[in-house]
């Protein structure tokens, strides 16, 4: 297949189409919950607090459990236990299903149960990226991560929709039981599928010292430490455009001459569709760029639009204008996060992969919502626009030093670059 459908070779491995296919029916339930239980619990209580809450709870483990899903990820079997994984999520939304029949869905309850999810979603994720080698050649992977991107986008188009519609047609007890028999798709995909056997880690050792070297791992390996440096930056400075979209939204509003508030919802909902149809578009696009000018450069190229992309939506004047840049960042931002996930997953040791991917989910469940409360509050003392090009500003003046100063750090996105031995990797570290 030609560099012009690079993106999709990876769907002509059996493995890798059955997961994805599952994986989006599994995505789009997801997203379909996240709609109702925000709509849900705002409703009971009329208090925004509480819907922010609830996203925390199904969001915050991802930067918490996500080292030791690593960890377990590369001693366990990860077919098996990534399905027991998503047999539990879908029992527990099935539950919030009862409870909304049953008139039991409670802002608390509503919150335990999300959080329950957001915990076996954190421990689950770094079985579920593992395993992506192991069924792709590495001619394919970034390709196919770039398409774990766009489903994940897919998913966030679709469910929305679809949760807006099945609430309005029947209730959100039919959402929270879509969402719980969207797992099946998952399991039924891991039944079916063959993974070759991998190295496991050493199963003697306790989770701290797994997890302890796989941050040895990290920092031993070149292209890992960048990689993972760098989306810590993306995350900080760039990343929380989509926390204060709604900022945006409220902005655009005004000018418009309205402060009404399913105004600026809606304005939200267009904003955040115009965002994943963008990331949909460039993830499907990283792979044949990288093709043409390399990994390395298409990273740093996605980089630089992205920040282009952030001045122009932050200063856009109305909503087509801020759409229309947004669809630029969500397509530059996701050949940002699949390119460096790619560099992790390709360089990280098999035995070591989990490990290392789960500090790479780390730095993203953790310094992004560092990152969004630091500009949020900078947006009130400045302005949002000024607030969102400053970082975009300090990411490609960063991005740009690192490229003139310290070019070998650049340099080991490569593919030529020699990625270290687990025997070198584990190797115990000298005194300092």
């Amino acid at each position: 297949m030609s560099n012009r459908f690079a993106s999709l070779r990876p769907l002509g491995h059996r493995d890798f189409a059955l997961l994805w296919w599952a994986s989006l029916v599994s995505n789009v339930g997801t997203w379909m919950q996240t709609v109702a239980v925000g709509a849900l619990v705002t409703a009971r209580t009329g208090k925004a607090s509480w819907a922010a809450l609830v996203a925390a709870a199904a969001f915050l483990p991802v930067g918490v459990l996500s080292p030791v899903g690593g960890a377990l990820a590369d001693r366990l079997d990860r077919r098996r236990w990534l399905a027991i994984g998503n047999l539990v999520q879908g029992m527990l939304a099935a539950v919030l299903a009862f409870a909304a029949a049953a008139g039991r869905a409670t802002p608390g309850v509503v919150t335990l149960l999300t959080f329950g999810g957001g915990c076996m979603a954190a421990l689950t994720l770094p079985f579920q990226m593992a395993m992506i080698p192991d069924i792709v050649p590495r001619e394919d992977l970034l390709a196919a991560t770039s398409l774990g991107s766009a489903q994940f986008n897919m998913g966030r188009v679709i469910g929305p929709a679809l949760a807006g519609a099945v609430i309005a047609a029947t209730s959100y007890t039919w959402a929270f039981a879509v969402n719980a028999v969207s797992f099946l798709a998952v399991i039924v995909a891991l039944v079916l599928m063959h993974v070759p056997a991998v190295p496991k880690a050493d199963e003697h050792r306790g989770l701290w010292h797994g997890i302890k070297d796989g941050v040895r791992v990290a920092r031993a390996e070149r292209g890992c430490r960048a990689a993972i440096g760098l989306i810590a930056a993306v995350a900080f400075l760039a990343a929380p455009f989509i926390a204060l979209i709604p900022a945006k939204a409220n902005l655009l509003a005004h000018a418009a001459g309205t402060r009404a508030l399913g105004q600026t919802a809606g304005i939200t909902g267009i904003l955040t569709t115009a965002q994943g149809v963008g990331a949909v578009v460039g993830a499907l696009l990283i792979a044949p760029l990288a093709a043409r000018v390399g990994r390395r450069r298409a990273i740093e190229l996605d980089v630089f639009v992205a920040c282009l992309a952030l001045a122009l939506y932050a200063y856009a004047p109305n909503v087509p204008a801020a759409a229309a840049a947004l669809a630029l960042v969500g397509a530059s931002y996701i050949g940002v996060l699949s390119g460096l996930n790619t560099v992790v997953q390709l360089r990280a040791p098999a035995v070591y992969r989990a490990r290392v991917l789960s500090l790479f989910f780390v730095a993203l469940g953790v310094v992004y919502p560092l990152g969004a409360l630091v500009q949020g509050a900078l947006a009130d003392h400045l302005t949002l626009a000024r607030t969102t090009t400053t970082g975009a500003i300090l990411l490609a003046v960063l991005v740009a030093g690192l490229a003139l100063a310290r070019p070998q750090t650049l340099a080991a996105l490569d593919d030529d670059a020699r990625p270290v031995t687990p025997e070198v990797a584990a190797a115990p570290q000298p005194a300092r």
